[in-house]
């Protein structure tokens, strides 16, 4: 039966620490209730780093949420590039790929554009990405989009995943987002 995925894109230490001041909290923010939601339904969460051995490992907050998810290096911009990133999404048996993380115009978007001409539905979620620039943030986005994908908020993305409210999984993912 085909599911969705998660996709948390190089959210690492040295490369968040340069992103626009003004969008890194409430990016962790939702990026943390998107991988508590995962988890608490089931959904497989992917986790890629750039270049660790100059970018440093994903933050140590988002770490802690991710135990067992074992983080795909690359040096390629694009996630499907990595070794094994495609073949695993396969073998999930995903057909819609939720993509967050850094940077929306660069590792993002050229990874919203290749999953997009494998035949994968995208949706990128805006308030859990960033750019170090907002003019970047803002043009990865409408690339995005006009590349064909979805651009979506978190608490769409929750409530997709839900898709009912009289469920016990409702009552307590609901308290995340509160």
């Amino acid at each position: 039966m085909p599911r969705p995925a998660l996709v948390v894109v190089d959210v690492q230490e040295r490369l968040f620490a340069a992103m626009e001041a003004e969008r890194r909290e409430e990016m962790i923010a939702n990026i943390k209730i998107l991988c508590a939601a995962a988890q608490r339904l089931g959904v497989p969460i992917l986790l890629t780093e750039q270049y660790p051995k100059g970018l440093a490992h994903t933050l140590p907050e988002l770490r802690a949420l991710l135990e067992g998810v074992d983080a795909l290096e690359k040096t390629a911009f694009s996630c499907c590039e990595a070794p094994g990133f495609v073949e695993r999404l396969r073998t999930l048996g995903a057909d819609r790929v939720i993509l967050t993380g850094l940077e929306a115009h660069v590792c993002v978007l050229l990874t919203a554009r290749d999953l997009l001409d494998l035949g994968f539905r995208v949706s990128v979620v805006a308030d859990a990405v960033c750019s170090r620039r907002r003019a970047n943030y803002d043009l990865g986005l409408a690339e995005a989009r006009d590349a064909g994908a979805v651009v979506t908020a978190t608490e769409t993305v929750v409530f997709q995943w839900l898709g009912r409210a009289d469920t016990e999984f409702f009552r307590d993912i609901a308290k995340l987002l509160r």
